[in-house]
């Protein structure tokens, strides 16, 4: 596995960029990509329901939605963010496109490079998996290039999936299923943390406000302080615990044989599994 951090250099795409899906993460990607530079006349946007958001964002950017398919020059890359379930209703709208063979970048969870090519044809894949974080640019993505994927097409999907985030690269295609559960769907146990926190200091005897407020910064500081520093998290968690004091009181439960480990090996197991069942 390699490790490529976010980049602020310019993207220059090589043609035609066509987005399939303009949802969240779809979306915050395109985002990102107009950020880094890259030219909007060269992106248009396939999405049979586009929110207004993304209409005011074409007309104010300049990219087109959901054009004819001999509207669509050289197009060089084809990036799927559809969800997994409608991959197939979504190949027979990209089918007109696929016949110069573009670089297909694809976010669908659970589904394979074979899978991608099965619906689409035989083009080179990439198969990726962001997460929400890329919606500030603090995302973190992890891609496996199928064995036709050149070296120049690896770089162009890296320098697409750095636009919100970092990027890291897999040589086994059998480990996305665990990395969607870890990353991909991981900010979400971030938040319920943060839940879980507020709620707890509630029955304390807090404020809500003020509960919600203190859980929220807390959580998000101590993201962005593990962010900052080079030491393990480990280290980090070491570091706030005295001996004897009121946090090591509070991670004698979440670190006993029945606390917060095995709850979340249980849960990320849980979320591979339904990856591979997707």
């Amino acid at each position: 596995m390699t490790h490529t951090p976010a980049s602020s250099s310019q993207l220059v795409l090589p043609g035609t960029l066509v987005l399939a899906g303009a949802g969240k993460m779809g979306g915050a990607m395109l985002l990102g990509w107009l950020d880094a530079g890259a030219a909007a006349a060269q992106i248009a946007v396939v999405d049979p329901e586009p929110a207004p958001d993304m209409l005011a964002l074409a007309a104010e950017q300049g990219f087109s939605i959901h054009p004819d398919a001999s509207e669509l020059n050289d197009v060089a890359i084809v990036v799927l963010a559809v969800k997994p379930q409608i991959l197939d209703a979504a190949a027979t709208t990209l089918s007109s496109l696929m016949a110069s063979k573009p670089l297909v970048v694809s976010i669908a969870a659970g589904k394979s490079v074979a899978d991608i090519t099965q619906a689409l044809g035989d083009s080179p894949v990439v198969r990726s998996m962001p997460n929400t974080p890329a919606s500030v640019g603090r995302g973190i993505t992890a891609a496996y290039a199928g064995s036709d994927v050149s070296s120049e097409q690896r770089d162009l999907a890296t320098a697409l999936l750095k636009a919100v985030g970092d990027v890291v690269w897999l040589d086994n295609e059998d480990l996305m299923d665990a990395v969607t559960a870890v990353s991909g769907s991981g900010p979400a146990y971030v938040f319920w943390l943060a839940e879980c926190m507020a709620a707890a200091g509630r029955e304390l005897g807090l404020p809500d406000d003020l509960a919600d407020a203190l859980a929220r910064a807390t959580v998000s500081g101590a993201g962005e302080l593990m962010h900052q520093a080079v030491e393990p998290a480990s280290t980090l968690r070491e570091n706030v615990t005295s001996p004897g004091g009121t946090t090591a009181a509070a991670l004698a439960v979440l670190m006993a044989d029945d606390g917060l480990k095995p709850l979340m090996a249980k849960a990320l197991t849980a979320a591979r599994d339904r990856a591979r069942e997707l």
